[in-house]
């Protein structure tokens, strides 16, 4: 063998030469290190700004998560023996913040007086008080004013017998060198402020908001008042006639000598029993779960919805399945001509977006020019959105048109899966069409198809999209609960809760949410552990 091409032979205790990667840099770092090391900074600088922001809002429970959950991402990704974790751990942090967190919030929320007139601190509570108390001082003068900004800082601009000062909601009023004033006596130039042009007070809503609800402290003495506008041009001085008590947890009126003493239920309450609007966040135990079932003016209509929600799952679950089963076992007869563009026609309305289809079918049910009472009962003024009993029946009908098609397609794909032999065996023994039926095809269905059957009630029972669209709720039950005949509880929960509007009541809401947790979860779980009967067929 020539030198050129004999193999090199490896000896004892000789060790292979290292071979080069041409994925690693010169310093040797895999470029996926190089990604994963940037990944991990943006990651990094996320969860700082997100736990800098909990901080200053002093949202404590957010913060200790923030940082456990950055703490951990950081020695899952920065070692090599969490190599499983690696995978799992995108899944599991987005489960605890979209899930677990979101769980234990609400129920968090379900044992306070959490809603409109107590959404905040006692803190706040007091300041909203001191500031509806203000009243502009009798004597007060009206000083030439100008709005002022710096940044996204406001402030105003005041002209004090030829002594211009400024001050912010957080800076009292303090004067100014080489300022300049118009005719008017009006300033129009200030060093180190920009002057907020008057055009732009009408024309940007939230700049005429803010200017509107500024308060500029004359002093550092919150006695002397503040400094306050209505129309951007003149600023006067008002004070509050509220006197605010620390050490006694009590309120003042200065005016009528009311006192206002700090409750245990959130509220500032008078001797009297009259109550100032605004309160702050406490735990009141049970209590919005007490109030479900004994407040006489919500207890009644909810215990109502509460039949009509059972009702509906339950209904819609069950004509949806029988009508999709009986056009499955029609369309999969071989005797029948067309039957894939027909099966096409079937499914149509599942590939509809359900608020369009709930929209469409609220005005063709309209009373009064609905294609429904024109082309189906001779113009008849049947109002099938304004009758409780009506309306129900409206919403079942709409509801099973567009539920079918899904079990049109599960009842289809279940029975061409069907064992032909074992529907041949069962007509040489002599079983009708009927008995196969009932005794053959049906509980080989429900083998495949009851954990569906669960899932869809779970579905149905809070089926928002259709009432909301379709009904709104409505009609209204008498009296002022806000609930309606065709509300289910996920509706009842969001009127409830004011987002929609109105007065909002987020503890009893999310008692509610709790309850409505509890029930699907309690009737999934017993239908599930029957639908384990059906596998020993």
């Amino acid at each position: 063998m020539s030198k050129d091409t004999a193999v090199a032979v490896k000896q004892p205790g000789q060790h292979p030469e290292p071979r080069v990667s041409h994925a690693r840099n010169v310093r040797g770092m895999g470029w996926g290190f190089v990604v994963k090391l940037l990944v991990m900074a943006v990651i990094n600088a996320l969860g700082i700004s997100i736990i800098m922001s909990a901080f200053n809002v002093e949202a404590w429970v957010i913060l200790g998560a923030s940082v456990v959950l950055l703490v951990v991402a950081d020695v899952v990704y920065f070692t090599k023996r969490a190599m499983p974790l690696k995978y799992m751990l995108p899944g599991l942090v987005f489960l605890f913040v979209f899930q677990i967190f979101t769980l234990g919030y609400t129920g968090y929320v379900a044992f306070t007086n959490y809603g409109t007139g107590h959404a905040g601190s006692e803190q706040q509570a007091v300041d909203a008080a001191l500031i509806q108390a203000e009243h502009r001082v009798p004597d007060s003068v009206s000083y030439p004013l100008a709005v002022v900004r710096d940044g996204d800082t406001i402030g105003f601009a005041i002209n004090d017998d030829g002594f211009v000062e400024v001050g912010t909601a957080d800076e009292p009023l303090a004067p100014v060198n080489g300022a300049a004033v118009d005719a008017n006596e009006t300033p129009t130039e200030v060093p180190g402020w920009e002057i907020v042009p008057r055009g732009d007070l009408f024309t940007d809503q939230d700049l005429q908001n803010t200017v509107v609800n500024l308060r500029v402290p004359v002093s550092d003495d919150a006695e002397d008042g503040s400094i306050r506008t209505r129309e951007g041009q003149t600023g006067a001085i008002y004070k509050s006639t509220m006197d605010w008590n620390p050490e006694a947890q009590t309120l003042t009126d200065t005016e009528t000598g009311t006192v206002y003493e700090a409750s245990a239920s959130g509220n500032f309450v008078a001797e009297d029993g009259t109550m100032l609007p605004t309160g702050w966040v406490v735990t009141v135990g049970f209590d919005n779960f007490q109030r479900a079932v004994t407040d006489t003016a919500l207890a009644g209509p909810l215990l109502k919805v509460t039949l009509w929600t059972f009702a509906f799952a339950i209904l819609t679950v069950l004509t949806s399945f029988g009508l999709g089963l009986l056009f499955a076992m029609i369309y999969n007869d071989q005797r029948v001509k067309g039957r894939r563009f027909i099966r096409t026609l079937f499914i149509l309305p599942y590939a509809f977006p359900a608020f369009m289809s709930a929209l469409l079918w609220r005005g063709m049910l309209n009373k009064e020019f609905g294609v429904i009472n024109d082309l189906f009962f001779f113009g008849a003024d049947i109002n099938w959105l304004g009758d409780e009993w009506l309306a129900r029946f409206a919403i079942l009908w709409v509801n099973l048109w567009l539920s079918y098609p899904y079990w049109f397609l599960v009842c289809t794909g279940a029975l061409q899966a069907l064992s032909g032999e074992t529907m041949e065996a069962a007509k040489i023994d002599g079983a009708g069409r009927w008995r196969q039926f009932r005794s053959i095809t049906l509980p080989l269905l429900m083998v495949s198809t009851a954990p569906l059957a669960i899932a869809s009630f779970a579905f149905n029972f809070n089926n928002f999209t259709i009432i909301y669209m379709l009904t709104e709720g409505g009609p209204a039950f008498p009296g002022t609960s806000g609930l309606g005949a065709t509300d289910i509880l996920i509706s009842a929960i969001y009127k409830i809760s004011g987002v929609s509007g109105g007065v909002a009541d987020y503890g009893l809401a999310s008692a509610l949410s709790i309850i409505v947790f509890v029930i699907v979860g309690i009737i999934s779980a017993v239908a599930f552990r029957q639908t384990r009967k059906l596998e020993e067929i």
